[in-house]
């Protein structure tokens, strides 16, 4: 068997209801869609690794602090159950918030970010160092773009900042694909007994961003057209290794690619 990941788990860990203009530059603000919001779960050697957090639920369930942070109605998010949905979603996966050895935020935007308050003086958490330095840079924007300071913004956190490509475990790398936001990484992973995927996050939300290289509507410090170059650069890593590249908020892969999981990856 090869050096890789021996389990992938897909996590659904919430919903959000958006204009799709936030997914594809330039589509109708009419068109809305209902997108998951994912994470991962890998397991590698000497534990398992989570991709991802999603929401902080305190500013969600909080009336104050919802109208604080989501103040707009063209923006919902949307909680799957009563509890903490990570929680929810490990104990449901059979694996205990307690054997995940370290953690890698994709980025920091509230949906990516905001479960962090569950690792914080437990496990290493890996970013890249252009990321977090944006997060905590104090400018007013930074809010503005969905990024919560309250989020990750605490001194318990051991963060692993990366300066680029990176390999974050035994057959994952992660690899800077920045438009979205301006550390945003995705994710390679190298399965033990053979293929792999490729996972965009919000590098490209929807299979239309990567079959037609369709820039992204949402991006931080570029032009929505520079949002191509990574799509291209994944759909290339992907095509190289005979992976699928599997885009972040897409609602019909996800949902697919969790169903086809329980059949496929089982413990080797």
């Amino acid at each position: 068997m090869r050096r890789g990941v021996r389990r992938i788990v897909p996590l659904l860990l919430g919903w959000e209801e958006l204009p799709k203009s936030v997914s594809v530059h330039g589509a109708p603000y009419e068109e809305r869609l209902r997108e998951p919001v994912p994470a991962v779960l890998l397991e590698c050697d000497g534990g398992w690794l989570l991709l991802d957090t999603g929401f902080n639920t305190a500013l969600i369930r909080d009336p104050a602090l919802r109208r604080r942070f989501y103040g707009s109605p063209a923006y919902q998010p949307i909680l799957p159950g009563p509890g903490e949905p990570l929680e929810e979603a490990l104990d449901a996966a059979g694996v205990a918030m307690d054997s995940i050895h370290a953690v890698a935020v994709s980025h920091l935007h509230a949906d990516h970010a905001g479960g962090l308050k569950h690792f914080a003086g437990r496990v290493p958490v890996h970013v890249q160092r252009a990321e977090l330095a944006y997060g905590l840079s104090g400018q007013p924007e930074v809010e503005r773009n969905s990024i919560f300071r309250v989020d990750f913004d605490d001194p318990r956190i051991d963060w692993r900042q990366a300066d680029g490509d990176v390999e974050i475990a035994p057959g994952v790398t992660a690899v800077l694909t920045a438009g979205h936001t301006p550390g945003h990484q995705s994710f390679v992973v190298d399965l033990a007994d053979g293929g792999g995927f490729v996972f965009a996050f919000d590098a490209a939300d929807l299979t239309e961003n990567i079959e037609r290289k369709l820039p992204i509507g949402a991006s931080i410090g570029v032009d929505p057209a520079q949002t191509v170059e990574p799509i291209r650069r994944l759909k290339s890593i992907a095509a190289e290794r005979g992976y699928e590249l599997i885009p972040g908020h897409d609602p019909v892969v996800w949902p697919r690619l969790r169903a086809s999981s329980q059949a496929r990856f089982t413990r080797l």
